[in-house]
């Protein structure tokens, strides 16, 4: 693994630390997260309600706004389209309660993930015309529905499409209005909104327009849960819904959220984390749509009694469950099928199919696969002739593009940059994966497959205490585009062998080698933790006295007896010391 610093310019960090009175390391934090000035770090730190864009900025939501107001004086029916993940079925959450507040009647529909797939579907277009339906609001979908779009037209609904996927080149379905920050020509200035972030978006400017504007902070706890989940970049407006959607989920009001955290054993004695939404709630929630049906969530969400909810939580934890037990097995045959396949070990772009695979579960094992072999992988599910398909990517290469490279080979496809879903028939396969291969190999070098590991600063063992603990808390929550801190201190010594826990982790406790650190006083032992390291030490054993560079974040054990600062270990180098090092040279 290469460990590379991030970039920031030294003179830009030193004007930013007389701007802010904040040290020069947290400075620097800040700096190589592109923060350049003392009002957007001030911003950055502190963000607040008044953060929050003008909707109107966004193209169509003016639109979009105007008919769903005319529905609620109307008394028409509003039908929210969704997805079945946790941004699809949070955004429906979120527009339904706003137009409900405002007085206006909804239905929804979420597609089940395997009978009905991704997207926007003709029948049931149909099937809401026959029903007398007159405007559908569509929301983390849409965006390439021009089929649906069409059928809406011809059928006499009002179509709202409301979406952050990326559009196709050939422009957007013709709807009443298409709300997305990607569209071309949209001016809005955080382009990275996840869906229900843009469902948000027309719910804040119909209660600011009908007078409920007090309730919007109550709305970003979900829109919290949605971007954390999806994975979009916790920075610009995106922040805002974050850090105050994570402050609210402390004190949650909503019985079917209440349940949930309490499930999930948060029960707001300490903030939440974004870690604690991305590991914990997400999982549960996104489990409905992975392993049966997705509304289960929306039920959840909009359930008064507190015993039911309690109950809908437990039964989102077992599938949650049986989604672990899943994926597992899949991961097991896919890591033995590339193990044992020399071209595939070697492909650029790995593309592996198998029978009946859990749908649900795709994705997730094709993370798994690109955390493993550090390469873009497209995982398929083949039944009955047809293959549906979830793909992951590395930074260096951009998934979508690769997919629109050969468009003719789908039935379907769309996604972004890093995380695509497709389907075409099963036989195709093969001419996909070499098609794949070869458009790889023109736009990657082995170089690009070596992991990276980026860090902010190199510290010394005796900076990090207590108040270098408190200090990083102003920069939470960590994720895309803001990710945790990683430091690296130099020439660590282990004072006691490492020690193995329950066979798969490693503890290390060590004090910086050089005995005139912190002038020659008491050197306090750090804690080091090694998650899933125990490995790398049955290959060689730390012993005391070795000497290591240590890359790694900064945690705190909570314990009552041993807590207290920890570091969690992202990766080590062992230090060869001097005189081998000179004895070496000379043979």
């Amino acid at each position: 693994m290469r460990w590379v610093l991030r970039n920031a310019d030294p003179q830009h960090v030193q004007r930013l630390a007389l701007e802010t009175n904040l040290p020069l390391w947290m400075a620097r934090l800040l700096a190589v997260r592109g923060i350049e000035r003392g009002e957007q770090a001030q911003k950055f730190l502190s963000p607040s309600l008044q953060d929050l864009y003008d909707p109107y900025r966004m193209t169509g939501l003016r639109a979009a706004v105007e008919r769903l107001n005319a529905a609620i004086e109307r008394g028409e029916t509003v039908l929210i389209y969704g997805d079945y993940d946790v941004d699809g079925t949070t955004a429906i959450v979120i527009l339904k309660t706003a137009l409900e507040l405002c007085g206006g009647k909804v239905d929804y529909h979420v597609p089940h993930r395997i009978r009905e797939g991704y997207g926007m579907r003709d029948e049931v277009i149909e099937q809401a015309a026959d029903r007398g339906i007159r405007l559908i609001i569509s929301v983390d979908t849409g965006i390439r529905a021009f089929a649906a779009a069409e059928t809406a037209a011809r059928r006499g609904i009002d179509l709202i499409v409301t979406d952050h996927h990326l559009p196709q080149a050939e422009g957007v379905p013709k709807a009443l209005a298409v709300v997305n920050p990607n569209q071309q020509g949209c001016e809005y200035p955080c382009k990275s909104l996840c869906g229900a972030g843009v469902a948000f978006k027309i719910a804040q400017a119909l209660l600011v327009e009908s007078g409920r504007e007090r309730l919007l902070p109550s709305f970003l706890k979900m829109v919290a849960i949605a971007t954390i989940a999806d994975a979009v970049p916790l920075v610009d407006e995106n922040r805002v819904f974050a850090k105050l959607g994570l402050d609210g989920l402390r004190k949650p009001v909503n019985a079917g959220l209440k349940a949930l955290l309490a499930n999930c054993q948060l029960d707001g004695s300490r903030p939440l984390s974004a870690g604690d939404i991305a590991f914990r709630v997400a999982p549960r929630l996104n489990a409905a749509g992975r392993m049966d049906i997705a509304e289960r969530v929306i039920e959840l969400f909009t359930e008064k009694d507190a015993g039911k909810a309690a109950e809908m939580a437990m039964q989102l934890n077992q599938l949650n469950g049986d989604r672990q037990q899943e994926e597992q097995r899949i991961v097991d045959e896919i890591h033995k099928k590339i193990d044992s396949t020399p071209e595939m070990k070697d492909a650029y772009c790995i593309v592996l199919e198998g029978d009946g695979w859990h749908r649900g579960v795709i994705g997730i094992c094709a993370t798994r696969v690109v955390e493993r072999y550090h390469r873009p992988a497209l995982i398929f599910s083949c039944e009955d002739g047809e293959a549906h398909g979830s793909g992951r990517s590395i930074r260096a290469f951009h998934l979508l593009e690769a997919l629109e490279s050969c468009p003719e080979l789908f039935t379907r496809f769309g996604g972004h940059s890093h995380a695509v879903g497709c389907a075409l028939p099963s036989q195709r396969i093969p001419e996909l994966r070499a098609r794949m291969d070869a458009y790889a190999r023109q736009r990657l070098t082995p170089e690009d497959f070596i992991p990276e590991l980026e860090y902010d600063a190199e510290l010394s063992l005796e900076d990090i205490n207590h108040d270098f603990w408190l200090a990083l808390q102003k920069l939470e929550p960590y994720g895309v585009g803001n990710p945790t801190p990683t430091f690296v201190v130099r020439n660590a010594k282990l004072i006691q062998p490492a020690r193995v826990m329950k066979e798969k982790h490693l503890k290390l406790r060590a004090i910086p080698a050089d005995p005139n650190a912190n002038g020659g006083r008491f050197q306090r032992a750090h804690d080091v933790l090694g998650w899933r390291m125990a490995e790398r030490a049955a290959e060689s054993p730390l012993l005391a006295g070795d000497v290591l560079d240590l890359a790694f974040t900064v945690d705190y054990n909570e314990h009552p007896d041993f807590g207290g600062v920890q570091l969690n270990l992202a990766d080590f180098k062992r230090v060869v010391p001097a005189t081998l090092a000179e004895a070496a040279e000379a043979k």
